[in-house]
């Protein structure tokens, strides 16, 4: 008699193929879907360009269509090859799956009256795909890990700068006049930012000898800001390499980046 916890072998054989890559039958998959992806970004990017729209338009819709087919096939799979489906359906991957082919849909469902801007919109949230490509990094997920184990430092850094940006663009919209663009605080505070983060558009500039000494500093701080996040992300990287994952997938919520010597799933507890 099945066990609540136990899955049907065909769904367990499904869920070897699309979330695992240690298998033959899952390195073929992922390789598959991997071309995919690419192909069908690669479509919208040459849908974009106006003298391909015109020669070639319907022969690229029609592929569309197919790619659109193929991904909607691979995320039904996808939602039965796990326990939990809803879990995986508003995950991270679930969602860029449904955001892969969402809008293929929305728009053939678009009244012949919208707008054209909307219109789009629709099509080039498909390059949004891209983002599975996320899926086949195993250095992403270690990425995604130290991001996250550093998002407080990087909120407080971030805070520190904003606090650092007013403090000076107020500075310099009290010592440069209005005919040198610096008509308001929040256009002197978008100069301070420019000029921090080392853009320089040159839109507006300091004329005055105390604007140009506050601009000369800002410029010199701002690569010493350009090192703090590189140096905390880095040293989290360092620190998430250490513990040996693998590309193994929980067979109920879908969830991946599991240690080598894991028995269950760090995010349902499910067996692994």
């Amino acid at each position: 008699m099945a066990t609540p916890d136990s899955i049907a072998p065909w769904r367990q054989r499904l869920h070897t193929v699309i979330f695992e890559a240690d298998t033959p039958a899952g390195k073929g998959f992922d390789v598959a879907l991997l071309w995919a992806i690419v192909l069908s970004v690669a479509v919208v990017f040459a849908e974009s360009v106006a003298s391909i729209r015109e020669s070639y338009g319907t022969p690229l819709r029609v592929v569309e269509f197919v790619f659109t087919g193929l991904f909607t096939v691979e995320y039904v799979l996808r939602l039965l090859a796990v326990r939990r489906p809803l879990k995986y359906a508003f995950s991270f991957y679930g969602l860029v799956d449904l955001l892969s082919i969402l809008p293929t849909f929305v728009e053939l469902l678009l009244p012949g009256a919208a707008s054209l801007r909307v219109v789009r919109m629709l099509r080039l949230l498909r390059v949004f795909r891209v983002l599975k490509l996320v899926g086949f990094l195993r250095e992403a997920q270690i990425l995604k890990a130290a991001l996250f184990a550093s998002r407080r430092k990087i909120t407080v850094f971030l805070s520190g700068v904003l606090v650092l940006v007013t403090l000076l663009g107020t500075l310099v919209y009290m010592v440069e006049d209005a005919e040198a663009g610096f008509t308001s605080i929040p256009r002197s505070i978008y100069w301070a930012i420019v000029t921090v983060t080392t853009v320089g558009y040159g839109d507006i500039a300091p004329q005055t000898v105390p604007g140009q000494v506050i601009a000369s500093l800002m410029m010199i701080l701002g690569y010493a800001i350009l090192a703090v996040p590189t140096g905390i992300v880095g040293a989290e990287l360092a620190r998430s390499t250490r513990v040996a994952t693998n590309t193994q997938a929980c067979p109920s919520c879908g969830a991946e980046g599991h240690d080598d010597d894991a028995d269950f799933c760090k995010h349902c507890g499910h067996k692994l």
